[in-house]
């Protein structure tokens, strides 16, 4: 028990290799413990990476103890649904099971288990109804089960998606929700608790994900881990960075010949590349709380792109008067011209980078991917070779 009590917070704080790690360190009687005291959908993937032999072994434990969740089962469901996060229904009995023995049954599965609600099953297994302790409490010993449950209770399919269903129980706020197959019988149940937390968990890993970051690493993970999951988007990264010097290159010979251009670059790469995140992070954020819908790209978009268009206006009329008294200072008298080139400049690559923003994400999930994976390296790139090119290009046909 010592061993268990001490691994428990150190499994929640590694990620799924690094704490697969851990158990196979332990016993097999301490490992089934640790696991049960996590949330369910982080204990499937660390099962998920231990052998099947491993698995087997914990589950037979697991069922001997009528464990609190059976992680392997629970590997058959899809990552991000709700069979992912489901406990077994330990407190469900046929709805014709007398109160005196119920109460009897129960005072033995309480020393053990959290129980919340007790569930009446019909003669098929179907979920019948839900009782409170208060209504047992204040029931008749010879009334049965079924006389006292509400009927019909509120329940959640497995294959929902875990923010679908979250969705569902915002305005309930139920210590826990029953789960029924498609025929109606209870299979399992699912604690708020873990179902928020999990919801909070995938969110604050998308941060981590749109600058490739994988969403298991923690501030736990070894730092070799770390290394090898960070290092090749990295040098993603690298190359697409090339992209960016190779549209400087190419105008050389205008830089050379203004080299007060160069002092806008940055400016202009900053301020797009600012423009791109808010769309990205917007267009995200639509994704994940389910208001954004599929065939509805080019809406976001075309808003996207005249909010761009509008800001770009603005910030440009700014840039273009700090270019003018920059080159005024060094005596040219096309300033003028300059301002312009660096509006007009700021206000194209603003309304394409607000484009790029929107499009990113929406392009990576009609591909199948996660849109936020490695979405901020993507876009940077856009963002500088766009600003840039635009900028230079400009000044060369209007300057030289």
């Amino acid at each position: 028990m010592t061993e268990t009590l001490g691994l428990r917070p150190h499994l929640r704080d590694l990620d799924p290799e690094g704490a697969a790690d851990a158990v196979e360190a332990l016993s097999d009687e301490a490992a089934t413990d640790a696991l049960s005291q996590m949330n369910p959908a982080q204990a499937v993937e660390v099962v998920d990476r231990l052998t099947p032999a491993h698995q087997h072994r914990l589950a037979q434990i697991a069922d001997a103890r009528q464990g609190s969740g059976d992680w392997v089962s629970n590997l058959r469901y899809e990552e991000g649904t709700v069979g992912r996060l489901m406990q077994r229904p330990i407190s469900a009995f046929p709805a014709t099971t007398p109160l005196a023995e119920l109460v009897a049954q129960l005072r033995a599965l309480v020393a053990h288990h959290l129980i919340t609600y007790i569930y009446s099953l019909d003669q098929d297994n179907r979920l019948a109804g839900v009782t409170t302790f208060r209504d047992l409490l204040f029931a008749s010993d010879d009334a049965l089960l079924g006389s006292i449950a509400i009927p019909n209770p509120f329940s959640l399919r497995p294959e929902v998606d875990q923010f679908d269903a979250m969705r569902e129980v915002v305005a309930r706020h139920y210590p826990e929700y029953p789960v029924c197959n498609g025929s109606g019988r209870l299979i399992g149940i699912v604690r708020g608790q873990h179902l928020f937390e999990q919801q909070a968990f995938e969110i604050s890993a998308q941060a981590g994900t749109m600058v490739g970051v994988e969403k298991e690493e923690r501030i736990a993970t070894p730092w070799q881990r770390s290394l090898k999951s960070r290092h090749p988007w990295l040098q993603l990264n690298l190359v697409t960075a090339f992209l960016a010097a190779a549209v400087v290159g190419v105008f050389q010979n205008t830089i050379n010949e203004i080299v007060l251009l160069a002092v806008f670059l940055p400016v202009l790469a900053g301020q797009c590349g600012n423009t791109g995140c808010q769309a990205l992070a917007v267009t995200l954020r639509g994704m994940t709380l389910g208001d954004y819908r599929k065939g509805a790209g080019g809406r976001v978009m075309r808003k996207e792109a005249l909010l761009g268009l509008l800001n770009g206006s603005l910030t440009g009329l700014v840039a273009g008067g700090g270019m003018y008294f920059m080159a005024r200072s060094q005596g040219r008298e096309d300033a003028w011209i300059m301002a312009l080139i660096t509006w007009l400049a700021m206000l194209t690559s603003c309304m394409l980078s607000g484009v790029a923003g929107a499009g990113v994400p929406i392009l990576m999930q009609r591909a199948g991917a996660d849109p936020a994976t490695a979405s901020s390296i993507f876009l940077t790139t856009a963002t500088d070779v766009v600003s840039m090119g635009v900028f230079l290009t400009l000044a060369t046909w209007w300057l030289l």
